[in-house]
């Protein structure tokens, strides 16, 4: 347990901090797992719908900090391509 009245207030920051990074970083995942799903199925419509969907989650994530620009420019990138291989 933290000793100091700052290490005590700087502990409940980064739990609520980390609740919120977990339930951002949870529905990115949700996103990709939606896109991946629809690619799979073959149905470029609703594919490319939720690539937009899942690119817009990405986008949100590198900007609060939960992913890097590179990732999140990596992630995209492999995503696109799932979408364009499906012709």
């Amino acid at each position: 347990m933290a000793n100091t009245i700052q290490s005590r207030k700087r502990a409940r920051q980064n739990t609520r901090r980390r609740l919120h990074n977990m339930s951002g970083r949870s529905a990115l995942r949700t996103a990709i797992k939606k896109f991946l799903k629809l690619a799979g199925g073959g149905d470029r419509e609703a594919a490319a719908g939720a690539y937009r969907a899942a690119g817009a989650a990405i986008d949100r994530a590198a900007n609060k900090g939960l992913h890097r620009k590179n990732r999140a420019a990596r992630l995209k990138r492999r995503l696109n391509n799932r979408l364009r291989a499906l012709g």
